[in-house]
């Protein structure tokens, strides 16, 4: 086995992002295809009760944000909790985090790409959309690649394209003739499974800040910077996602929402404001789009941490000379993608990556639990609220997702083991 470098000496990423840049980047991950297309399987499982959920969602949320943000001022380098489990909890746990969230979010490019697709073609056949995601995730991969100032530049344009479109579509549901206080009852009209059920799959929209963590070493001051960037981009998701329930539901109630697959368009059309569907689903195509720019960087950069650590092929820790990115990781991810387009199921895909992100998460917690008071440990009902919350959501998520991500991430602990004793892995 070939020495590995020292990690100090190894190649780094460029300090480039301020709070202002790295608050974009976790905005343009959470509030992107999610808001569009969540709330409709939400309402499946939960009806009004959605609302419940998604305040669930957003209190795990805010712990694993909180743990995230904390763990990260303390280990302000690219990997995330991949690095995190790693430091406090020992290196397979590190190592499962890290595998969890490359396959996983993988699995999230996947249905971003598709999402683009389809609220780009409503009307075009499946390999008309397939050829759509994969040249969408090609050029986004192409983008990445030129380096992290121009991806937070274009994901600062869409953020405010989206925005603006949630915001005409809520005023267009209140205000179209549709919405009813009537589309409430009844509420919550559910059980505390479907309610749980509803969180975990709304949680789903929840998950980009980690895209800030992920960054830590492209951010300046990361300290001062990441505690300060993930709690403002995940508040500020949540009042859009509230607003954006409320709309949704007043305008159609809990069974049309429930058998919409795009639910802010058909909130939309439902009223007197039919005009500006076209606009809302160009700008789910763009909300999309910007979900997957980010997805696909910070994936690339958890892949550069593990394959710092010899968990990855090492190849994929080469950083560009020029644009200071990891050009191989980048590559790599956005080909995965490109092929996964063509053969994955959509919701299947967000019901495996939701399950796996949630593995993510609960090592991040119990990362954060290990702090000392010294090291920014936070209060410490946050990280044990945060780690029963990942469980207790991964778990009533639909069987299908929870089957299949119990086999990919034992397949991963398996993986871990066989390299383990064949000596191909490094430990810290």
């Amino acid at each position: 086995m070939s020495p590995e470098p020292d990690r100090p000496t190894a190649p780094r990423l460029a300090r480039r992002l301020g709070t202002g840049g790295a608050v974009v980047i976790g905005l343009g991950s959470m509030i992107g295809a999610g808001v569009f297309a969540a709330f409709g399987p939400a309402a499946r499982a939960a009806g009004a009760g959605l609302l419940l959920g998604l305040a669930i969602a957003a209190v795990v949320a805010y712990c694993n944000a909180t743990s995230s943000a904390r763990l990260a001022a303390r280990y302000p380098a690219s990997g995330g909790t991949y690095v995190y489990g790693r430091e406090r909890l020992g290196p397979f746990w590190g190592y499962l985090a890290g595998w969890g969230f490359v396959v996983g979010k993988t699995a999230s490019c996947a249905a971003m790409a598709l999402t683009v697709a389809a609220y780009a073609l409503p009307e075009a056949d499946r390999p008309a959309r397939t050829a759509l995601a994969v040249v969408a995730v090609l050029a986004l991969t192409a983008l990445n690649y030129r380096g992290v100032q121009k991806s937070a530049w274009v994901t600062r344009v869409i953020v405010v394209v989206v925005l603006f479109v949630l915001g005409a579509a809520v005023v267009a549901a209140f205000t179209g003739g549709t919405a009813a206080g009537g589309n409430f009852r009844p509420f919550p009209g559910a059980g505390v499974g479907d309610i749980l059920q509803s969180a975990g799959l709304l949680f789903f929209a929840f998950a980009g800040y980690a895209r800030i963590a992920t960054l830590g070493e492209e951010v300046r001051d990361p300290r001062r910077t990441i505690p300060r960037a993930v709690p403002i981009a995940l508040g500020i998701a949540l009042v859009v996602y509230a607003l954006v329930a409320v709309a949704v539901l007043a305008a159609l109630g809990p069974d049309r929402l429930a058998a919409a697959s795009d639910p802010l368009a058909a909130a939309v059309a439902a009223g007197s404001w039919s005009w500006l569907t076209p606009v809302v689903r160009v700008g789910a195509a763009v909300a999309a789009l910007g979900s997957l720019l980010a997805l696909v960087l910070g994936v690339s950069r958890t892949a550069l941490a593990m394959a710092r650590d010899g968990h990855l092929p090492r190849t994929l820790a080469a950083v560009h000379p020029r644009h200071r990115v990891p050009h191989h990781a980048e590559v790599a991810v956005g080909l995965a993608v490109a092929v996964l387009v063509g053969v994955v199921d959509l919701r299947g895909a967000i019901g495996f990556s939701s399950f796996a992100v949630l593995v993510y998460y609960a090592v991040a917690n119990a990362s954060a639990w290990t702090l000392r008071p010294d090291e920014g440990r936070p209060p410490r009902a946050v990280p044990v609220v945060g780690l029963v919350g990942c469980v207790v959501l991964a778990a009533t998520l639909p069987t299908a997702s929870v089957v299949t991500g119990v086999v990919v991430v034992g397949l991963g602990a398996v993986i871990w083991f066989v390299r383990r004793l064949t000596g191909r892995t490094r430990h810290p």
